[in-house]
């Protein structure tokens, strides 16, 4: 007998996760022999201060069938490189966390940056982004499209920046078109199967019953349903990412927008500069034990470089995970999953591997729990290495100048991390599991930028001669500037291929 499909889905809760979910749905299994129901109220506010990207969220929408240039017009964005770092190794450092790669392929194996780790330590340029195309491009203001049939010349890795909730709008208008149905409400309760523990049904505030064979959590940090009804718990890793607070505000734009995202270290955290078409948006993320609310927020509208355009906002967080992120008929996605902060973006990326994985896994009616369980080691495994990563920002640093980074440089730290800065200490290498999202680059431009410094390098690197490595270092030092060179600024690729058609104030 074959397995009976799922036939109704529900979408608890809308907003970027909700909207996300409902339109690859729709667009992956459709809508012409099964609905897709989201349920959201108007009354219950969503988080919506999102506004950078990394790179696979253009993978999300070109399997949506996204137009870019199209998609860039509706949010009013602008094009992501990577995120400089100011004042994070200490007061007055700075440094870049490009989206591509360092250098290119040397013959030997090793990565790029042994051998960039033997040049510079033997007299060569010690700032390593000028072996990073997409460093050297936001350097000087510089964007465009690269093609691979370029050989010569290195590719331009990118993302975005938008506002989360237009972005929600956009999905929402995508998600209807394709047959998904809208329904206003509170959900207020919910209903199990006495034998199973399925959900059938979640009920509103108006006395409404929607049933479903399958849901999806997107309620937000309430976790409506994943807590609610299956009590999923939560790992708290507040420890090691102790920001619990972001005040956030958007400004008027007083400059042409940088192909960037910044980040500058503050007293208690850090503070967001992120520029979109027709305005900046701000934000200022700290731990409350260390600064209030209100002087956060005061902090953060005295250093804006144009007028506020709102009052600053407040959301308020615990960083970590659900324990178990699928139970039964029932799957979180955003934040009902976890939040892991935004200093690396990656709270819509996580809700885009959540929803690949889950069209991946996508279950019969009654659900195998071979399936729930490999989603959930998966989804362990990509909030665990995001996290080492985050938690690595913190940790490496000269900074003890306030008790917040005093604390920062003093904590324990997970022993999978203390492994990798341990192995990069001694000769700049960096074990990366198939799985983890942030590769090599990544982790060496956070660690040398912070300022730790590998000792050594791997072995193989001294492979080629003096001359061979300095020939070398030439000739991709070259092609990265010629390609930085080849580029438009980024205002006038943005206006000659995709600006809004209407300035946004507000």
């Amino acid at each position: 007998m074959m397995p009976e499909p799922i036939r109704d889905i529900v979408i608890v809760g809308g907003g970027t996760a909700g909207w996300m979910t409902a339109a690859a749905l729709a667009k992956v299994i459709g809508t012409h022999n099964r609905s897709i129901t989201l349920v959201e109220s108007e009354e219950i506010g969503t988080v919506g201060v999102g506004e950078a990207t990394i790179p696979p969220i253009k993978q999300f929408n070109e399997m949506l069938g996204i137009h870019e240039d199209e998609f860039v017009r509706e949010m009013n964005a602008t094009f992501k490189l990577g995120i400089e770092f100011v004042d994070w190794r200490k007061p007055g450092s700075r440094y870049f966390h490009p989206f591509g790669s360092y250098g290119a392929a040397v013959k030997g194996g090793v990565t790029f940056t042994n051998y960039w780790l033997r040049w510079m330590q033997s007299g060569g340029d010690p700032d390593c982004s000028h072996f990073s195309a997409e460093a050297e491009a936001a350097r000087h203001g510089k964007f465009g499209r690269t093609s691979s049939g370029d050989a010569q010349l290195p590719r331009v890795n990118y993302a975005y920046h938008f506002d989360a909730a237009t972005y929600a709008a956009y999905l929402r208008r995508y998600s209807e078109r394709r047959g998904v149905v809208r329904r206003e409400g509170r959900v207020v309760d919910f209903e199990q199967n006495g034998e199973t523990g399925y959900l059938e049904a979640v009920t509103l505030a108006d006395g409404s019953r929607i049933a479903g064979d399958f849901f999806v959590d997107c309620s937000g940090f309430r976790g409506l349903l994943i807590e609610g009804a299956f009590k999923a718990g939560f790992d708290d890793w507040s420890k090691w990412l102790p920001n619990n607070r972001a005040a956030a505000v958007p400004c008027e734009t007083v400059e042409e927008p940088t192909p960037f995202t910044r980040t500058t270290a503050r007293e208690a955290g850090w503070q967001w500069h992120i520029p979109l078409q027709h305005r900046t948006g701000n934000g200022y993320v700290f731990c409350d034990a260390y600064i209030s609310e209100d002087e956060a927020m005061r902090l953060l509208l005295e250093r804006l470089d144009g007028k506020p355009l709102a009052d600053p906002k407040i959301l308020r967080f615990t960083a970590g995970k659900r324990r178990l992120g699928w139970v039964k008929n029932c799957i979180a996605v955003g934040l009902s999953s976890g939040f892991l902060e935004p200093l690396e973006s990656t709270s819509i990326h996580l809700i885009h591997v959540a929803i690949l994985k889950l069209l991946h896994m996508f279950p019969h009616r009654q659900v195998n729990p071979v399936i729930v369980d490999q989603f959930n080691r998966e989804m362990d495994g990509n909030y665990d290495h995001i996290r080492n990563f985050l938690i690595a920002h913190y940790k490496v640093t000269e900074r003890a100048d306030t008790p917040f980074w005093q604390y920062c440089r003093e904590m324990s730290i997970p022993d999978a991390l203390a492994d990798k800065l341990s192995l990069f200490r001694e000769r700049g290498e960096m074990y990366i599991a198939p799985d983890e999202l942030f590769k090599e680059t990544s982790w060496f431009a956070i660690l040398y930028g912070q300022g730790l410094t590998p000792q050594s390098y791997h072995p193989i690197a001294d492979a080629l001669s003096d001359d061979e490595l300095q020939l070398t270092m030439a000739r991709i030092r070259d092609a990265i500037k010629r390609r930085a060179e080849s580029l438009p600024s980024h205002g006038e690729f943005i206006q000659h291929c995709c600006a809004a058609r209407q300035t946004v104030t507000a």
